[in-house]
């Protein structure tokens, strides 16, 4: 663990002193100009992303859903960027968690790759329907959606084992079942789903949303994977984790191929998102979820609705 702190540390040093030459090509980066220094960007958002990968630990939340409405709502970056490495902090921690939720059984490739494959490619269509919109739509569409992401918050519940009556016959022919063992109860857990054809039509909205705002696809999947296909809650979660990793890998190609990522700010984002999710996983033993949970509500409602006036030009 101290190792990992050290060798991010040290990266986001190389990048902070031995990156001058973004300082004279900053102008694309920003919406307005700033007196301050090239360095002071990359560092205050290492510390914001820092103290957002803590918040969206406790709060349960992807790094994403934080990232695009509030460093584009209050950072003088443009909106492009922002949605670039928003898309790319998401992956990170996807690419970080994928493979040992694979290892322990508790992400499920049957249950993946029908929902990936369709997620996917929605998620380039909706990165190439973001980067042609002007961003005063781009920013009135994100913040409605974020409000809406609140609204979920608020009001969805969620099911540790939801009862399937029946298997529909689409997942019975791609045979998506399957059994984890979970370590609570000591037993093991058969389960099935239900609703495939609408959860994969569901996909196709949640993967245009994902590439066109940079928002990663964790808040919307796992309430379609949980209560509308009826897979266990932590298998859903799980699987929603390793479905960022190819789902975000997609639209932020799109990204990249349009020059519309810079690491003067992704990489510290990245650093200061995955230190703060390290501590956040030690402080949540002691934390009170259902606190951090408000707090992360009231954060997204604030960000939301700054998002949606400054798009319609209310809040400039």
């Amino acid at each position: 663990m101290l190792k990992t702190i050290i060798t991010l540390i040290t990266l986001f040093l190389i990048l902070l002193f031995f990156l001058p030459t973004y300082a004279s090509d900053s102008t694309p980066v920003t919406q307005v100009s700033s007196a301050m220094p090239w360095w002071a960007w990359p560092l205050i958002l290492f510390v914001v992303t820092f103290v957002m990968g803590i918040v969206a630990v406790l709060g349960g939340v992807g790094g994403g859903v934080l990232f695009v409405p509030i460093i584009g709502g209050f950072f003088p970056f443009h909106l492009d960027f922002v949605r670039g490495a928003g898309l790319l902090v998401a992956l990170a921690g996807a690419l970080a968690a994928g493979p040992g939720l694979l290892k322990k059984g508790m992400a499920d490739l049957r249950l993946a790759l029908p929902v990936a494959l369709i997620a996917s490619t929605c998620a380039i269509i909706g990165a190439m329907i973001g980067l042609a919109l002007p961003a005063n739509v781009i920013q009135t569409a994100l913040g409605a959606t974020i409000l809406g992401i609140v609204v979920i918050m608020i009001f969805a519940k969620k099911s540790e084992y939801p009862e399937v009556p029946k298997a529909d016959a689409l997942s019975t022919a791609l045979r998506i079942n399957g059994i984890y063992y979970e370590p609570s109860t000591g037993q093991e857990v058969n389960w099935k789903v239900h609703r495939t054809p609408q959860a994969l039509a569901t996909f196709i909205l949640i993967g245009i949303m994902a590439g066109m705002f940079g928002l990663g696809a964790g808040w919307a999947n796992v309430p379609v994977l949980n209560l509308m296909m009826g897979a266990p809650l932590k298998v859903s979660v799980a699987t929603s984790k390793f479905l960022l990793s190819i789902t975000d890998t997609s639209a932020a190609w799109i990204y990249v191929n349009n020059g519309a990522v810079l690491p003067i700010m992704v990489v510290p984002s990245i650093i200061g998102i995955m230190l703060g999710s390290i501590v956040g996983v030690r402080i949540l033993a002691k934390a009170k979820p259902a606190a951090i949970r408000y707090i992360v509500i009231g954060l997204l409602l604030f960000a939301g609705a700054r998002a949606l006036l400054k798009g319609l030009g209310i809040w400039n």
